[in-house]
């Protein structure tokens, strides 16, 4: 064989190895993208979520999630415009709705497992083409202070303290509740959920709230500045698993100039999460609201006031801050009668409200998870 032939070959020998190195090195790669604590494998761009989408959803109670009303649900959805589904993982009551892979959550005993196939059940979401979204209460939890009363709130004679509804809560400060918080919503994305939906991110509002004593807060420190802590924490720790994350917020937040003495703040939220959902509820606003005696008969002039005010705030920050981007607003509407009798000429008020201004689309809140199908346009 002449040396050219000889130099040729070793080439093509070259250029063969070359590629089986990279191919191999790309199959590591991709094996090692672990996602769940079964050691089951995912490419790269399946732990990337996408764009966010445009949500026209209902809340579900881990109950309803578990019972035959989830078919009855599931149907209403496939038959009119609704795409999304929000699920308690976590309620007021500081149960844990599925059986977790978590030592911790285990350690603690929190689960009161309702959903018995969580992963069936999500995967029967998605075959239907559903966005799935995992709602957590944090702050607001009647489980945890009874096993871990150092971490809960207390009155001055170190009873446990409980709001109007005689609920206990923990505090808002403590490390190891955020990483609590943070176990519980990778448990959801592990299993499947699209998202992660906080509420209760907040100190407390109703109940004798000057006779809390707080066992990590200095009660010196922001309230608004220990919940930008922990909205930037939470962020930091779950975006990576590949999945959004929103933040339900008081409606007045969008137009009170100040975190109304719990924490919350439209522009701390904006930069950590992907989604802000206001609980825009007009029953939930105060007699004289933008000069209404009874802002629950007024839906389009509440929620469009909130809205707009909320929109031209979330767009002041994305221009002062260009790099990084801003959570789209997505509000929660009131689909139940208090203050007003909330029909399907009510919840299209709202629904009207939510697209005149813009925003990035909207879930329906009823508590017995009962939804006004009249509302609602037919696919």
């Amino acid at each position: 064989m002449s040396k050219d032939k000889i130099f040729l070959f070793l080439v093509l020998i070259l250029i063969i190895g070359f590629v089986l190195v990279y191919d191999l090195s790309r199959l590591y790669r991709d094996e090692f993208l672990i996602r769940n604590k079964e050691d089951k494998t995912v490419k790269e761009d399946e732990i990337k979520p996408g764009e966010p989408i445009y949500s026209k959803g209902i809340y579900l109670t881990a109950y309803t999630a578990a019972n035959h009303r989830f078919d009855i649900l599931l149907d209403l959805v496939k038959r009119t415009e609704l795409n999304t589904m929000v699920i308690d993982v976590k309620d007021y009551t500081g149960r844990i709705s599925f059986d977790t892979n978590s030592d911790l959550i285990n350690e603690l005993g929190s689960e009161r497992i309702h959903i018995k196939d969580i992963r069936g059940l999500i995967d029967e979401l998605h075959k239907e083409g559903v966005y799935a979204i995992a709602r957590i209460a944090v702050f607001e939890d009647n489980y945890l202070p009874g096993e871990r009363p150092d971490l809960a709130l207390k009155t001055r004679n170190g009873n446990l303290w409980r709001d109007f509804k005689g609920l206990t809560w923990v505090d808002p400060s403590s490390q190891e509740i955020w990483d609590y918080n943070v176990e519980i919503a990778k448990e959801a994305a592990r299993v499947g959920f699209d998202e992660i939906n906080l509420d209760y991110i907040r100190f407390p509002s109703d109940g004798a709230t000057a006779l809390i004593s707080y066992p990590f807060w200095d009660g010196k420190t922001p309230k608004k500045e220990i919940i930008k802590q922990f909205f930037e924490y939470f962020s930091q720790k779950v975006k990576p698993m590949g999945v959004f994350i929103s933040a339900d917020l008081f409606g007045l937040t969008l137009t009170s100039p100040n975190d109304l003495n719990i924490g919350q703040w439209l522009e701390d939220a904006a930069l950590s999460f992907d989604y802000i959902c206001p609980m825009v509820y007009p029953s939930h606003y105060p007699t004289g609201f933008k000069g209404f005696e009874n802002p629950a008969a007024y839906p389009y002039e509440v929620i469009y006031e909130g809205l707009t005010t909320g929109m031209e705030r979330l767009a002041s920050v994305s221009v002062s801050i260009p790099d990084k981007p801003v959570a789209k607003l997505r509000p929660w509407l009131q689909d139940f009668d208090m203050g007003a009798i909330y029909d399907a000429r009510m919840v299209n008020l709202e629904k009207k409200a939510v697209y005149d201004a813009g925003a990035y689309g909207w879930l329906l809140w009823n508590p017995s998870n009962i939804y006004t199908e009249g509302a609602l346009e037919e696919e």
